[in-house]
């Protein structure tokens, strides 16, 4: 990553966090989605170290060159970590530290939101290898990950998805996957391009999503020409024509050259931008020994106000 996207705490200002995190995950009531517990880590986030707020900040106004951040040294407790979870849905309920090291520092960027089909609704979220679903296209499989704009078919998608790592996986091989648009559209005809910008596909929801119908037709490249957004997942988005198809193929070849890989370690917390960046994970091999790779998840957004039509009484989960 550019020397810009990486941020690394100092050993006080690790500890600093440390301490508010320790405030977070005392606060009663002791329930994550509990809307007292997440006020409360709304006003906690106003005390984590100065340089990393102003950082997050500068990251909100731009996400610069590649579109994500790195953030290095958070603490994490890595011998008082229980076993990494096996089985499907894997949520964090009960606050502990880890989960309010993630709470705080993304909620210095928006409003942490979840889908009430995904993973139950619940706001903090794990990301960890299932046993019999190596081979599926989603967060709890080991095999390659395809790269996707996180939840590319729904009309509020999050704005931004942030990855923090308690565990890396044993071997040390597993990588997040980043591609940003701002570095792929340069790759791209002219020709290509303004097939991009037309609304020639859609995209279906994942299973987990039953109540979900496929998006009305959209556009891969949307808003300014010098910098555009991207909406895709090279996992399930569909050209509604030939033409549109060789686009497609031609955007997906552009970005897997600007593909970047991210080795996270324990107290590593990527944060990507939805709208420019997509993400995928590489091959690596679980043991299934409660050591493996495991990674709280969050989604963000930026404009609440935005979703409040499918928020049931202003809460923070998206019907």
């Amino acid at each position: 990553m550019d020397s810009q996207s990486v941020f690394v705490l100092t050993d006080d200002e690790r500890a600093q966090l440390s301490e508010v995190a320790d405030e977070l995950a005392a606060a009663q009531p002791a329930e994550i989605d509990h809307p007292e517990w997440m006020g409360r880590g709304r006003d906690l986030s106003a005390a984590i170290p100065v340089r990393l707020a102003a950082r997050l900040r500068q990251f909100r106004h731009d996400a610069g060159p590649d579109g994500s951040i790195l953030i290095r040294n958070l603490p994490v407790r890595e011998a008082e970590l229980p076993d990494t979870p096996q089985v499907l849905g894997s949520v964090e309920r009960t606050p502990a530290h880890s989960s309010s090291v993630i709470a705080l520092t993304t909620l210095q960027l928006g409003e942490i939101i979840a889908y009430r089909n995904e993973k139950s609704g619940a706001l903090v979220q794990n990301v960890v290898p299932v046993p019999g679903q190596e081979a599926e296209q989603n967060n709890a499989g080991s095999q390659r990950l395809g790269m996707h704009a996180e939840n590319t078919f729904h009309d509020n998608r999050p704005d931004y998805v942030a990855l923090f790592c308690m565990r890396a996986d044993h071997d040390r091989v597993a990588e997040l996957q980043v591609t940003c648009v701002r570095q792929a559209v340069a790759l791209l005809t002219d020709a290509d391009r303004a097939i991009l910008t037309q609304p020639r596909y859609v995209t279906p929801p994942p299973s987990s999503f039953p109540t979900q119908t496929a998006s009305e037709p959209h556009a891969l490249l949307i808003g300014a020409d010098d910098d555009p957004n991207v909406r895709v997942d090279f996992i399930s988005t569909e050209a509604l024509d030939a033409e549109a198809g060789r686009a497609k193929d031609a955007l997906e070849d552009a970005f897997d050259k600007v593909v970047q890989g991210i080795k996270l370690e324990p107290g590593d917390l990527a944060i990507v931008n939805n709208h420019l960046v997509l993400h995928g994970r590489s091959h690596f091999t679980p043991r299934y020994d409660g050591k493996d790779r495991w990674l709280h998840r969050t989604f963000v957004q930026l404009d609440h106000r935005r979703s409040r039509a499918v928020r049931q009484s202003n809460g923070n989960v998206l019907d």
